[in-house]
């Protein structure tokens, strides 16, 4: 029953407060973005929903982990970004109306595309019988009320009463930090007499998975001409992904219900924290530079 009550209430209820702060600092224009500056948000979108998920499945494919972490892995790699990412874009002092667009836009678009992946990966990794299928509406509906309403909301009050979005934003993001890491926390403690074996098996294919997206992600933005501040923006937003959303999807009664597929997603979202906060250091002195007099 406790379990229950953290994973149909507490968990989507955290996740709802986390993308109702994102919204707080979101505007319409942001989502316009995409025709004022199409070259670096279309290549930050083919990184993130594209070059992300190959990346997740090729891997899968060569390692040899059990069928639950398997699909974990490959479950965070069709993510969006999250406020994480937004926020590691911030103290790297990369593009952070980029990262903030970029976000938006991939949440939206992976309503959509993350049952299709998830479903293509269960059959790949788990055999017939032993999964429970993503149902394709009620799934995007799920992630819909939990995702892109309370960013809805966020983005209605700052629209309407930008003051009091302000002076909430700073709390709701302190608040959604510890949210993060109470649901990190809850979903390893959940089962906790596996974690040790279980961080054995995944951290080393989450922290790879994680580290190879932040360097495709900048090195493709590179190669495309896209300059350092822009480049190295794509490289967090690919490589930071919403892990508070794989653990939703896979801890849910009505979607996957499976604790151990929520395992890589828990890891990989301690881990990131690590890495992004390397990162955003490193761009952070190089960004600093570019910075106009």
């Amino acid at each position: 029953m406790e379990s229950n009550i953290i994973t149909e209430i507490f968990l989507p209820l955290a996740l709802a407060i986390i993308m109702f702060g994102m919204g707080l600092s979101l505007t319409l224009g942001d989502f316009q973005r995409i025709f004022k500056a199409p070259k670096a948000v279309l290549l930050g979108l083919v990184a993130q929903l594209i070059i992300l998920p190959l990346i997740g499945f090729t891997l899968m494919h060569f390692w040899e982990l059990q069928p639950a972490y398997a699909v974990g892995i490959i479950l965070l790699s069709a993510c969006p970004g999250g406020a994480t990412s937004n926020l590691f874009a911030y103290l790297g002092k990369c593009d952070t109306a980029l990262s903030i667009s970029l976000t938006a836009i991939s949440s939206l678009v992976t309503i959509v595309s993350i049952p299709f992946i998830v479903n293509f990966a269960l059959e790949l990794h788990m055999g017939e019988g032993q999964y429970v299928k993503l149902p394709i509406l009620q799934t995007i509906a799920q992630i819909m009320v939990i995702t892109v309403i309370p960013v809805g909301i966020g983005m209605f009050l700052y629209s309407k009463k930008p003051k009091l979005a302000q002076v909430a934003n700073k709390p709701v993001k302190i608040a959604s930090t510890v949210l993060i890491i109470v649901i990190i926390l809850g979903a390893i403690l959940k089962d906790k007499e596996n974690v040790i074996p279980a961080f054995q098996e995944t951290g080393l294919p989450a922290l790879t998975l994680n580290i190879v997206s932040l360097l495709l992600g900048f090195l493709v933005a590179r190669l495309f001409g896209l300059a350092f501040k822009q480049a190295s923006t794509i490289s967090i937003e690919a490589g930071i992904q919403n892990g508070t959303l794989a653990i939703a999807i896979a801890a849910s009664s009505t979607l996957l219900n499976n604790s151990d597929i929520a395992i890589a997603p828990a890891v990989y979202s301690i881990l990131m924290f690590f890495t992004g906060g390397l990162a955003s250091y490193i761009y952070g002195k190089k960004n600093k530079k570019s910075i106009r007099f």
